[in-house]
């Protein structure tokens, strides 16, 4: 197997990372970025977010760092105090 030197050379490794799994990573990637990025202009520390949301702050970090995959309900009990929710929108919209 081909050496990579790059985490974006593995990503692109068609046959380490097959293209549904690029997608999910890629997904979860934008999902967490999202989610931080509402909790920092909330003005909210992990902790301050744990206590409103009732996730605590450790299962918080670890959905950050990307260690641990988010379950629905523990992202419905994030994001609400943040006013987001989640939805599913089509691939292609019709124009």
């Amino acid at each position: 197997m081909k050496q990579v030197k790059t985490f974006s050379e593995y990503m692109n490794d068609e046959t380490r990372v097959s293209p549904a799994e690029k997608e999910k990573i890629n997904f979860e990637i934008e999902l967490i970025g999202k989610m931080i990025e509402a909790r920092e202009e909330k003005g909210l520390s992990q902790r301050e977010l744990a206590q409103i949301s009732g996730v605590k702050q450790p299962a918080i970090a670890r959905l950050e760092s990307m260690k641990a995959t988010p379950q629905i309900d523990t992202l419905f009990k994030i994001l609400n105090p943040l006013g987001y929710t989640i939805s599913i929108v089509p691939l292609n919209p019709k124009e």
